[in-house]
């Protein structure tokens, strides 16, 4: 039997999930003071039939006027990808980094829309490196697979 070559398509691209919160306005909204702006990302993939992958990204902007939340948006965008006849050990790399490169231009476009449609100025999302984060989540968790060491008593 010949090698099949290998096969990456996009099947589709989506919001998968948005949510804004606004719980102290109005009154939040008369504060002069500068928010302090906290981003959080993620990254998942998941099966959904043979060959066929779900990649997500997603965002979580939460900003802040002293501890009281100005706004906080959630998003998930998400891909459906088709791989196949692609090396096991070439898998994490194409679904944590190629991937999520294709989503997240798309991610960050409905996260500053949802932001500004909220009456605020748009929060840009920064560009991210997919490979670096990829690679700093394999370096933590080979250490948390690590076998603990231990101090003789």
């Amino acid at each position: 039997m010949s090698e099949q070559s290998p096969v990456f398509q996009i099947q589709r691209v989506y919001l998968k999930e948005a949510s804004l919160e606004q719980p102290n306005s109005p009154a939040i909204l008369l504060e002069q003071e500068q928010p302090a702006v906290d981003i959080q990302l993620g990254v998942e993939a998941t099966p959904v039939a043979e060959g066929v992958f779900e990649v997500s990204v997603t965002a979580t902007v939460h900003t802040k006027v002293k501890d009281k939340t100005v706004f906080l948006v959630e998003a998930k965008q998400a891909g459906i990808f088709e791989i196949r006849n692609v090396p096991e050990d070439q898998m994490g790399q194409i679904m944590g980094i190629a991937c999520p490169q294709i989503v997240y231009p798309y991610l960050r476009g409905n996260v500053a829309d949802l932001i500004q449609r909220a009456g605020f100025p748009p929060v840009h999302l920064s560009e991210i490196n997919f490979q670096a984060m990829f690679e700093q989540q394999q370096q933590a968790q080979a250490a948390a697979n690590a076998p603990a060491t231990t101090l003789p008593q």
